[in-house]
């Protein structure tokens, strides 16, 4: 059984930061950072059936062509993204009523799309191009919490990187989607297409 400080939930049943329950999400979530953006995607949907807003925490979640789907506002910063992801996998792999999480062979996984911004340091991108990202570095320090699992690959190059930027740790360096498939294998096993 899950302590109430390890398993925080609100009043009503809902997980705690998010203020969702199970029945709120859909296996299929795409997250953005500026909860305005939720609105923005959500626009597009035949049709919303819910929506919630905890803190920086927006949700909708309805029917595209078919396919019922979540838009999920982070907030700034890995640590929001932290949080969200645990509560999301908390929502659809422990069973609150009796704190406790499924048995491995009934976990379910999620697909999780991060839809967001970013900078170009290449001249060569123009502002508004759409990119896919292949790799990811993450020059802070959360993944030492996590079993993050890299190949040699990821492994040397986290060393250069913490070598050449005189780091005082090793900075997360993996391709997607392997990398999170091994740090978060519940919610990103079926990250892939």
């Amino acid at each position: 059984m899950i302590p109430e400080s390890e398993l925080i939930l609100n009043p009503d049943g809902t997980i705690y930061h998010l203020n969702l329950l199970p029945d709120h999400i859909s296996d299929t979530i795409l997250t953005v950072g500026d909860p305005a953006r939720v609105a923005q995607v959500s626009r597009h949907f035949d049709s919303i059936e819910f929506e919630g807003t905890h803190r920086e925490f927006v949700t909708h979640v309805g029917y595209y062509r078919g396919k019922r789907l979540t838009v999920l506002s982070t907030g700034m910063g890995t640590d929001n993204i932290d949080i969200v992801l645990n509560e999301l996998d908390a929502l659809v792999n422990i069973d609150f009523l009796s704190r406790t999480v499924r048995p491995v062979e009934e976990r379910l996984s999620l697909r999780i799309i991060r839809l967001g911004t970013s900078g170009s340091l290449q001249a060569d991108v123009p502002v508004g191009s759409m990119l896919a990202t292949q790799h990811a570095v993450g020059l802070d320090t959360l993944m030492q919490f996590y079993p993050l699992m890299e190949t040699g690959l990821e492994t040397q190059v986290a060393k250069d990187l913490q070598q050449t930027l005189a780091l005082p740790f090793a900075p997360t360096w993996c391709a997607a989607p392997t990398c999170c498939a091994s740090s978060w294998p519940a919610i990103c096993s079926s990250a892939t297409p």
